[in-house]
């Protein structure tokens, strides 16, 4: 007889020797741990043990959970963020046309085609190492996949109230071979024309119609119906149309105009994730510049690099190689085809939502990849890393339970869990477009040296949070 006998037994780390015990028949709990990366110790010893931390921490997921973001209207890039003749933004950390991916160079090529900068691919190619390039996120802005903003793209203005801040975002032209992916055919070009001469000014008066729009309302309820806000927006995007199509019917525009917008609007599933990119950057941007916070408030992808950002460090970004994702290629495209993971889209992750509410979502699986139990696993692995819950962002499935908010980098750190994400996939080769959408890491890296850097910093900072700043 064992002395094992009839007692729980609590295994950590190797799975081993949990699985020898349980072959015995000795009822065990495996808990999943790991040592934190060499050298880590120290510094995170430090910023557990500052107070201050804790305050901070406190008041940015505060701040991020009370904001509550609303549609002000459509704008132009020029306008909103000052950019002017070849000076574009894109996804990601700050990034070179030399070390630019296949996706993000072909969106370059169609941005100076869509602007009218170049004439032809050729010429374009040849004239991109010149466009200055600068991160959306420098601008308070987000761009899905390359991310690419051009001086006359129109974009939604949205403004937080609660905490002052305010996003921008471009209009989302669908799926397949679309600029953001980094195609640049001609049907590219005509439907980012007609994007800025007619859904702009049609979609931009119906919003003057019927006021601010609250997009977080928009978010929590389209939880509800099934959408986790990154990847399924199918829900979102009905609960908006719902919303502006009296309006629609009302603008003074051709008959042929308004139907064009509606249906180009109930054609494209995603077409809310550029409302919820910029309300999450709100959000995520309220709790920006807070000393001594390790909480993540940026999360990026150029393609090439992912970065964070955290409250803390101010806008130093803290890189890492891409990790390409893995998932579900569309027919004629395999897993050689795609490029590292790419893209300002994570910015919902770093709200909550998106890889983090997958268990909102089971029918997100089908576009994916991965079961419904992965789903949820994935939500429950948030929690771990995560400092409080959205009360207003629920999650059916979880008995309502708010959604996991406020990376705490020092958290991920220190129990090796890193954000869940959810992506689409990006040809490598520039003029390709959409190939697939899958699941994809980010690499631990990134979070490593963010938690070496701020608590290096931490001696330097003042003895209590300030006022936030942002971008």
């Amino acid at each position: 007889m064992s002395i094992l006998d009839g007692h729980p037994v609590i295994t950590v780390g190797a799975r081993l020797f949990d699985e020898a015990l349980a072959a015995q028949g000795v009822e065990t709990t495996a808990v999943d741990w790991r040592p934190p990366p060499a050298g880590t110790g120290q510094a995170l010893g430090a910023i557990a043990g500052d107070r201050r931390t804790a305050e901070a921490n406190g008041l940015a997921v505060e701040r991020m959970v009370t904001a509550r973001p609303e549609v002000m209207g459509i704008t132009t890039a020029a306008a909103a963020l000052g950019i002017d003749g070849p000076q574009f933004l894109h996804a990601g950390p700050p990034i070179t046309w030399e070390r630019a991916s296949g996706p993000l160079r072909g969106a370059i090529i169609g941005g100076l085609l869509f602007e009218g900068l170049a004439d032809t691919p050729a010429a374009a190619e040849s004239l991109a190492p010149t466009v200055e390039l600068q991160p959306c996120h420098h601008h308070r802005a987000v761009g899905p996949m390359a991310g690419i903003m051009t001086p006359s793209m129109p974009v939604f203005e949205l403004h937080d109230a609660a905490n002052g801040t305010t996003a921008y975002s471009t209009l989302n032209e669908g799926l397949g071979k679309v600029l953001r992916y980094g195609a640049y055919g001609p049907e590219v070009i005509e439907r980012l024309v007609w994007m800025r001469d007619v859904l702009a000014p049609v979609l931009g008066a119906a919003l003057a119609r019927i006021g601010p729009y609250d997009v977080r309302a928009m978010i929590a309820q389209s939880l509800q119906m099934g959408d986790e806000g990154h990847n399924r927006n199918r829900a979102g995007t009905s609960l908006f149309l719902r919303e502006v199509v009296g309006a629609l019917v009302d603008v003074a525009s051709p008959a042929s105009d308004l139907g064009a917008v509606a249906r180009f609007i109930a054609g494209n599933d995603h077409f809310v994730l550029n409302l919820v990119m910029p309300c999450a950057k709100a959000a995520a941007d309220a709790a920006r510049d807070l000393p001594c916070s390790s909480v993540v408030v940026a999360m990026a992808r150029n393609g090439t690099d992912f970065g964070i950002q955290l409250s803390g460090t101010g806008d130093r970004w803290f890189t890492a190689p891409a990790q390409t994702p893995k998932g579900l290629t569309f027919p004629g495209f395999g897993d050689d085809d795609v490029n590292p993971d790419i893209g300002d889209s994570t910015i919902t992750e770093t709200y909550g939502i998106g890889g983090m509410a997958m268990a909102c979502a089971p029918a997100i699986v089908r576009f994916v990849g991965g079961s419904v139990a992965e789903a949820t696993a994935k939500t429950m692995s948030a929690y771990e890393i995560t400092l409080t819950e959205n009360p207003h962002l629920q999650i059916p499935t979880l008995d309502f339970r708010g959604t996991p908010t406020g990376i705490d980098a020092a958290r991920v750190v220190r129990t090796g869990i890193v954000p869940p994400v959810n992506t689409g996939m990006a040809g490598r080769v520039a003029g390709t477009g959409q190939v697939g959408a899958g699941l994809v890491e980010p690499p631990m890296g990134c979070f490593v040296q963010a938690v070496l850097a701020l608590a290096e910093e931490l001696p330097a900072f003042a003895s209590s949070p300030s006022s936030p700043g942002g971008q």
